[in-house]
């Protein structure tokens, strides 16, 4: 169970009501953007469960000009060089396909670490098409999908088809509005290895 967090607190909660793992982010109001450099480096220090870190310098679309192109690399480093494990990103062209040419870019900038391609898969033209592209860029590890739907349950038969095709080759993480309450009915559906969300392990704002 891969917990997405904004906050230390959030994910020191999250580690103590058993994630496996968090996904740290910024502002969650706009999906998640790259979080404060401070609250890397503290999520490092206090956790004792793998940190993934979200690479996305905005809110909006997921095609970036070359300064915000610049700007992630800037931010892969900060993490490498701190230790981080796996960092989070995804880039598209403006005619909806995967942005092969920088994500190979950045993903190589970031080995060793692990590379997820996150949600913006669900936003291509063709998505199994896409991640036949993400496939042949040997530094990306895992991909984050609701299958092109606002929830897991209405994409269940994309990540099905996703699952089946892909699981040789990369990690499927599995997410879209998945939480404790209904994990196990979700998991009954898809029989994913791996599942994502701001609820996984139960409400981290109380």
């Amino acid at each position: 169970m891969e917990a997405c967090v904004e906050t230390l607190g959030q994910a020191i909660c999250a580690e103590k009501m058993n994630a496996d793992r968090v996904e740290v982010c910024g502002r969650l109001d706009l999906d998640g953007v790259t979080p404060d450099r401070s609250v890397i480096a503290s999520a490092l220090k206090d956790l004792t469960i793998p940190v993934k870190i979200m690479i996305r310098p905005r809110g909006g679309d997921f095609v970036y000009s070359d300064p915000e192109i610049i700007t992630m690399e800037s931010d892969i480093r900060y993490c490498k060089d701190r230790g981080v494990t796996e960092v989070v990103l995804g880039l598209l062209t403006e005619g909806g396909e995967i942005d092969t040419k920088h994500t190979k870019r950045l993903s190589e900038l970031a080995f060793p670490m692990r590379v997820t391609f996150h949600k913006a898969i669900d936003h291509t033209n063709d998505i199994l098409r896409s991640i036949e592209d993400l496939a042949e860029i040997r530094c990306v590890t895992s991909i984050l999908t609701s299958g092109g739907q606002r929830t897991a349950v209405d994409g269940q038969d994309m990540i099905k088809r996703i699952i089946e095709q892909f699981s040789s080759e990369l990690n499927i993480i599995v997410a879209g509005s998945i939480t404790k309450d209904n994990l196990s009915e979700v998991h009954n559906i898809l029989g994913s290895k791996e599942y994502h969300g701001k609820n996984i392990v139960g409400d981290l704002t109380l």
